[in-house]
């Protein structure tokens, strides 16, 4: 009689979970400063510090006055405005003379896989994060649901405080296990996922904003993709990923019998690329103009507090009046009323006003010091933002300050394309690996005339050498060459107007040629 063989049990199982959210603990305790910090500079950034002043005990009496000024906010729209003024445009350069096809359809195709994973926009989110917080985070990955059901690449930008790695790894590609965590509704997740029904209580807690608005989480569950990489027979670190929520496993690559040896990604990395602004030692994150700036923005804002309170003060006439006065107070303070009654005789001693003393002019030569450090210490100078002095007014002198004064944007901008580099050479290995059916793209060709072409990953696979001596396998390795659009307004005229006078001069006349 044939024995009944019991179901083998799967890789990745609710014992393999619960180590999982062990390790995600303690992630999260070694990360709980950096939220705080997040969280104090997204108040920073809303003009609700006041509220943190207060925690800290710098916020005096919460019945003064709290003006809150715009020079921080500035700063990071103005730096904004540079990363986007010089959005990047990838270049594609072979390593090998056999791939140079390869790599010019690989710089036409590229800019419309971004364009078409909106990545512009991603791009946007990422810089007002890394300003804001010092890192901002974009994960690039295969989603098999696009483009009808054939699958594409998927750029998104990322939350810093729903990703959690090792303490103490300054890469994290050197963390053995990465989590991306995300609150989604609990009857979605329960319909789409029939496992979970009847698991609904929430294990994880995720820290958050401070919203204005109420937010109800008891109808949420959190929800971990947990990547992690182990190595196989050879040695080889693979990647691999499990979803899980409320100790459940939704999904797990070792578990699908086409993944279980290969990983998720061939490429084997952790699909996330973190571009900091001012680097620390010992982590993957930075720290941002709001942690730079933060302490001369409290500083603007208590002088403007003494100063609006002093000016409250002389503007307000107030009055000392005696207990057994004989002077109706109420008449008294209605300026509108030409007669006051007084009982009895009125002495001096009666009323009196309360004098104040005026605010000294070095108080505000103070205040107007400490909003030219942060200028100087953000490198949001005047002339950066179209302002002069001095009596300059001719174009080319303004644009020469322009770009003297640009230079630590330009700096900033420069560090931000490595980062952008690392987001496209995923996107080559996700082409690599998963554009195996021929696709159609729109591209913008010579003489601004629309062509389309088919591509597919052939060029991108392993091919075969011989030179006589060793045959064998190369894959096609590519360098990239990041460049600007230079959208500034300023630069489409200045182009225009040297056409111009090399026009004027007589530089394309064919007579002239010699």
């Amino acid at each position: 009689m044939e024995q009944k063989q019991e179901p083998q049990r799967p890789k990745i199982g609710t014992e393999e979970v619960r180590r999982a959210a062990d390790i995600l603990r303690r992630y999260h305790a070694g990360k709980r400063q950096l939220e705080q910090r997040i969280i104090d500079n997204e108040q920073f950034w809303k003009l609700r510090h006041w509220q943190q002043m207060e925690k800290a005990g710098q916020g005096g009496n919460p019945a003064d006055p709290q003006p809150t000024s715009g020079w921080l906010v500035n700063c990071i729209l103005s730096k904004h405005a540079d990363a986007m003024d010089n959005y990047p445009e990838p270049n594609v350069l072979p390593r090998s003379a056999d791939d140079e096809d390869t790599a010019r359809a690989l710089s036409s195709v590229l800019p419309v896989v971004l364009e078409q994973a909106d990545y512009e926009q991603v791009y946007s989110d990422c810089w007002w994060r890394k300003l804001k917080t010092g890192t901002g985070v974009t994960g690039i990955f295969w989603d098999p649901a696009m483009r009808g059901g054939i699958g594409d690449i998927a750029v998104r930008s990322v939350n810093l405080l729903m990703l959690y790695w090792e303490p103490g790894v300054a890469d994290i590609q050197a963390s053995p296990d990465f989590f991306s965590l995300s609150l989604e509704d609990t009857a979605q997740l329960s319909a789409r996922y029939p496992q979970l029904r009847g698991r609904t209580a929430s294990v994880l807690d995720v820290p958050r904003y401070i919203h204005d608005e109420g937010q109800d989480t008891s109808t949420k569950s959190v929800v971990v993709d947990w990547y992690y990489k182990r190595p196989d027979e050879t040695g080889r670190m693979v990647l691999h990923y499990c979803k899980f929520c409320n100790g459940v496993v939704l999904y797990a690559s070792q578990n699908d019998p086409a993944l279980a040896e290969s990983g998720l990604y061939d490429h084997g990395q952790y699909p996330f690329v973190f571009d900091v602004l001012f680097p620390e030692e010992g982590t993957p994150c930075g720290y941002g103009y709001i942690d730079l700036c933060k302490s001369p923005q409290k500083q603007i804002d208590l002088m403007n507090q003494a100063i609006l309170k002093n000016t409250l003060a002389n503007a307000t006439p107030r009055f000392f009046i005696r207990s057994d006065g004989a002077v109706n107070e109420n008449e008294y303070a209605d300026w509108t009323r030409p007669f006051v009654h007084t009982n009895g005789n009125l002495g001096s001693d009666s009323i009196a006003p309360i004098q104040t003393a005026g605010l000294d002019s070095v108080y505000v030569a103070i205040l107007q010091s400490k909003i030219a450090e942060m200028k100087e210490t953000a490198g949001n100078r005047d002339v950066a933002n179209g302002g002069t002095a001095g009596g300059v007014t001719a174009a080319t002198a303004i644009a020469a300050l322009q770009e003297a004064g640009g230079k630590l944007s330009r700096n900033m901008i420069d560090d931000g394309y490595e980062a952008f580099s690392d987001v496209v050479t995923l996107c080559i290995e996700l082409i690599r690996q998963f554009y195996s059916l021929p696709r159609q793209f729109r591209l913008l060709g010579a003489m601004g005339r629309e062509e389309f072409v088919t591509y597919d990953s052939r060029g991108l696979q392993p091919q075969a050498v011989d030179d006589g001596v060793i045959a064998g396998y190369r894959v096609p390795e590519f360098d990239l060459e990041v460049s600007a659009q230079d959208e500034n307004p300023y630069k489409t005229m200045e182009y225009n107007q040297l056409a111009l006078q090399l026009f004027q001069m007589g530089f394309f006349r064919a007579d002239m040629a010699d």
